[in-house]
């Protein structure tokens, strides 16, 4: 990733601000469109404040440090010498670098794996916030007003340790409803309430989205 201050000083070198631009582009479209298919119930201002809360510098510097991505950096050597690795601005606009460089290289199923890799969790926590449910809870009120109880989970594995899927049915009534997969049970289960939620309130929601990434509670499960 190559920052303005270090082409300055190394001419005939372009700096990543076009990736920065496409990946900035990239990286709304994504979050927004996992938004709007994942949570239907949520009106346009609250979707939009799910989004603020990921796509904002202080979110994407902090991914960026997570991922070490600041020592990939070339600066010049005075932005290196003032600290330009740990700045938030310099390692958010290089955030949305990489996404744009994925975006190129691998298309939108590639980019849009890397930012549910890197904000799934972030996305999913800013939804569940005020005003936001995911499908367990849904499923969970779904079932206790009409039918007067709870639903059931139940749970199968497969794969390798280390490469392990998930799959969960969950059933109301006495009846399966809902079936789905993931990399940790509470995935599955999460798959599992949508489909079963989407065929209790007869709402039925396309999703292309990858896998969120796993929470370190949810490693713990798998």
């Amino acid at each position: 990733m190559a920052h303005r201050s270090w082409c300055a000083e190394v001419p005939g070198n372009l700096s990543n601000e076009r990736l920065e631009f496409l990946g900035d582009a990239v990286l709304g479209l994504v979050v927004t469109d996992y938004l709007y298919r994942t949570y239907p119930d949520l009106p346009e201002g609250q979707l939009a404040q799910v989004r603020a809360s990921v796509v904002n510098e202080t979110a994407l510097a902090e991914v960026a440090e997570e991922i070490g991505l600041g020592a990939d950096l070339l600066l010049g050597k005075g932005e290196d010498a003032s600290g330009g690795r740990e700045k938030p601005s310099i390692l958010s606009d290089a955030m949305e670098a990489v996404i744009g460089a994925v975006y190129i290289d691998g298309g939108w199923d590639a980019a849009a794996e890397l930012v549910m890799r890197l904000l799934g969790e972030r996305i999913i926590e800013g939804a569940a916030g005020p005003g936001g449910h995911d499908f367990k809870t849904r499923l969970q009120e779904l079932s206790a007003r009409v039918y007067d109880e709870l639903p059931r989970y139940h749970h199968v594995s497969e794969g390798p340790d280390h490469a392990k899927r998930f799959e969960a049915t969950v059933s109301v009534n006495g009846e399966a409803v809902g079936r789905g997969e993931g990399r940790s049970k509470k995935q599955a289960e999460q798959a599992a309430a949508r489909e079963a939620w989407e065929t209790l309130s007869g709402a039925r929601l396309p999703l292309s989205t990858p896998d969120p990434p796993m929470t370190a509670a949810e490693e713990d499960d798998a």
